[in-house]
């Protein structure tokens, strides 16, 4: 038992799954399942599609901030991404082509991967610190999603575009598909080859890295480029979501999310080690919390203070200092109590030191 609390992926597991208990409790409608036409609908299979555009920026983030780094571009990206996707489909003749669909999704994300590669020449080459060199991207990039759109809202109504978002593979939202795709190829990539430990080793010491013989410029730029890639399919997600480019709401505050359930799920910020299914269950959670809210009905008014209040819990719970202060505790409420000492009889000591004098004396 203890070397199952100990597991990294132990309390942000709990967290998550006392989460939806408290909420199923509440609501036993919450995690309600039903089957139509063949295809899952409920609240569950809502989260698990919902949570696609925050699961590939959250993913690209983990790696980001394994490097020691941080992308607050990741929202921007996303709202460019969203703009030249769906510019090309208004532009075109028939919106329900599917080779139209595809070419604007293709460039949306190769856009995406140039704004990627923009930022990590700032922060690997540069050598600008990496809060300051997406900064730099996260004010412009909004602005320019609105010279794309001329500063309206585009929207577009496009079959083959709005089955990304909305449509079933199988039983299962293709959304859903999008992200475990994201989630294995990453995880693959990272964990079955060197390229996890090379990114651990720079995001803990990049000095030494460097003199180990290890290309820490390369891993670095390559971290933003793979978050600005991540965050263009997202931003296409979301705008096939509401069938709309919205610069201004596209990506709002993603990035603030994205760091939030890459910190639940057990990354450091300092960089270094990092957890690819711990970033899963992380949005999971926050999925999951954002739908409670809603779920719930708590007025829009208090959703704010309601969220952060179950953040604070849910970090509590996986503190290492509230643990160890919640095991001192259980340890001294187990100690039994000391057995008192024996009464000792002054008169009869007493008695005993005066012979012995006595002894001594003849």
């Amino acid at each position: 038992m203890k070397a199952l609390t100990k597991h990294r992926l132990f309390w942000p597991a709990t967290a998550l799954i006392t989460l939806l208990v408290v909420n199923t409790v509440a609501n036993p409608n919450f995690a309600k399942v039903t089957v139509q036409d063949g295809q899952l609908y409920g609240n569950p299979i809502n989260i698990l599609r919902e949570s696609a555009p925050l699961m590939l920026v959250a993913l690209g983030m983990t790696i980001v901030i394994a490097t020691r780094g941080i992308d607050l571009s990741v929202g921007a990206v996303m709202a460019v991404s969203g703009a030249v996707a769906l510019t090309i489909i208004d532009r075109a003749d028939d919106s329900n082509r599917v080779t139209v669909v595809a070419i604007a999704i293709v460039v949306a994300v190769l856009v995406a991967l140039v704004l990627g590669v923009w930022n990590g020449f700032l922060v690997s080459v540069l050598g600008i610190q990496p809060i300051i060199a997406t900064l730099v991207l996260m004010l412009a990039g909004r602005g320019a999603a609105l010279l794309i759109t001329d500063g309206f809202i585009t929207t577009v109504n496009s079959d083959p575009l709005s089955y990304i978002a909305s449509g079933y593979l199988l039983i299962l939202p293709f959304a859903f598909f999008v992200w475990v795709a994201a989630v294995v190829i990453v995880g693959l990539v990272e964990r079955r080859t060197a390229l996890g430990m090379l990114t651990e080793a720079v995001g803990i010491n990049p000095e030494a890295s460097r003199l180990a013989g290890v290309r820490s410029r390369g891993i670095v730029w390559s971290a933003y480029v793979l978050s600005g890639t991540l965050a263009g399919i997202a931003g296409v997600i979301y705008a096939s979501n509401i069938k709309a480019a919205d610069a201004n709401a596209a990506g709002y505050l993603i990035e603030l999310y994205a760091i939030l359930a890459v910190v639940l799920g057990g990354t450091s910020l300092m960089g270094g080690k990092f957890s690819i299914a711990g970033t899963v269950i992380g949005v999971l959670t926050v999925q999951a919390l954002d739908s409670a809210i809603l779920f719930l009905g708590v007025p829009p008014a208090q959703s704010p203070v309601f969220f952060a209040a179950v953040v604070i819990l849910v970090v509590l719970l996986q503190s290492p200092r509230v643990h160890r202060w919640g095991r001192s505790l259980g340890s001294s409420v187990r100690r039994t109590p000391q057995e008192a000492p024996p009464e000792v009889d002054d008169d009869r000591d007493a008695d005993r030191a005066e012979n012995v004098q006595k002894e001594a004396v003849r």
